[in-house]
């Protein structure tokens, strides 16, 4: 038995990617998919006195061809010291403050992005081996890509190896339940619902900022606030 999930690059995403993540054998980043404006491919959210606030990551969208996110590359370097110096801000007083700098401020003052496909990934496995989260990342670039939405994701879950394919749940407005149910690959939608809230700064709780609020805020006890972190 293999679970996989198939699911674009975002940039320091929320705690439940990192979940989604957690409860597969193998997670494939699908990044030949087109790059999408205002979206989390290239900005997330953070917590502020003045409430959320976005970090975004520019990038060079090359007129109005279908441009794949892989393709997607950062457009100069000067967002890395704005973020950086955003989060330490705002998130300075946090209790965990120190211990995640000690790892994430080389990613953003040390790193070299040309693409944003790389920077996600770095960040993604940065985060996935603080959470102790073994799950294998791969690139749908490594697999034969065929024809058809849904039936695309059924190859590629079947590439894998995969005998059980796990979506988010916004995915039930496209996907086509019978393709998977004819390759005898079990589908299975993965629930969001239920996180507890967390100590959070900055008034009232939310639950869709960046996973990087929590690590901030819990450290080392994130995982108890998420359901397939590991210990």
């Amino acid at each position: 038995m293999k679970k996989v999930a198939i699911l674009q690059s975002n940039y320091i995403p929320w705690k439940g990617y990192f979940d989604l993540i957690g409860a597969v054998d193998e997670f494939i980043l699908y990044d030949d998919m087109q790059y999408t404006r205002r979206d989390w491919r290239n900005r997330n959210q953070i917590k502020t006195p003045q409430g959320v606030q976005w970090l975004t990551v520019p990038v060079r969208v090359k007129g109005k061809y279908e441009q794949k996110i892989r393709d997607t590359e950062i457009d100069g370097s000067d967002w890395a010291v704005a973020h950086w110096k955003a989060l330490v801000q705002n998130y300075a007083r946090a209790p965990h403050f120190a211990e995640i700098a000690a790892w994430l401020e080389p990613l953003y003052l040390s790193g070299s992005y040309p693409l944003l496909s790389d920077l996600n990934r770095r960040f993604i496995q940065a985060i996935c081996a603080y959470l102790h989260i073994d799950t294998v990342i791969s690139d749908s670039r490594d697999y034969v890509l065929i024809d058809g939405k849904t039936e695309r994701l059924a190859d590629l879950c079947a590439q894998a190896g995969g005998t059980e394919y796990v979506s988010g749940p916004s995915a039930r407005d496209y996907v086509d339940e019978s393709v998977f149910e004819r390759s005898g690959i079990k589908l299975t939608w993965f629930d969001y619902a239920g996180y507890p809230e967390y100590p959070q700064l900055w008034g009232d709780f939310a639950h869709g900022v960046t996973v990087l609020d929590l690590l901030f805020n819990c450290g080392r006890d994130a995982g108890r606030f998420m359901r397939y972190a590991g210990s």
